[in-house]
């Protein structure tokens, strides 16, 4: 069965996800990400605070997203690109949940397969 990311949105624009990203020599780094939204089949995330993520996304744009609702978990992985300026910055900024905080960039992941952890 194919999951699409229509299927768990809700789900995943209510959850805290884990977004990994290797750099250059290969080693994982992941972190906690509190709002991601899905805009036009891509998952968009906002950068408040990252470093190395953006510097990992910039050298290797393959990253990893899991989270879990109750027992059920997915796996989303894709290809990601980062704007500090236009039409996906403008995004970010405007979702109430960036409020109070400077939104310096977007992460926009373009999704390339879903997977059902269990459930």
């Amino acid at each position: 069965m194919t999951i699409k990311i229509e299927d768990i949105k809700n789900k995943l624009e209510k959850a805290t996800l884990a977004l990994a990203s290797v750099d250059e020599n290969s080693k994982p780094h992941n972190i906690a990400v509190m709002y991601a939204k899905v805009y036009d089949g891509k998952i968009i995330i906002t950068n408040n605070f990252m470093k190395k993520t953006i510097e990992n996304i910039k050298i290797n744009n393959l990253v990893s997203l899991v989270f879990w609702e109750g027992e059920e978990g997915w796996r989303i992985d894709g290809e990601a690109e980062y704007f500090d300026s236009g039409r996906w910055l403008d995004f970010v900024k405007k979702m109430k949940e960036n409020q109070g905080l400077p939104a310096r960039g977007a992460i926009v992941v373009n999704i390339s397969n879903i997977s059902k952890l269990c459930g």
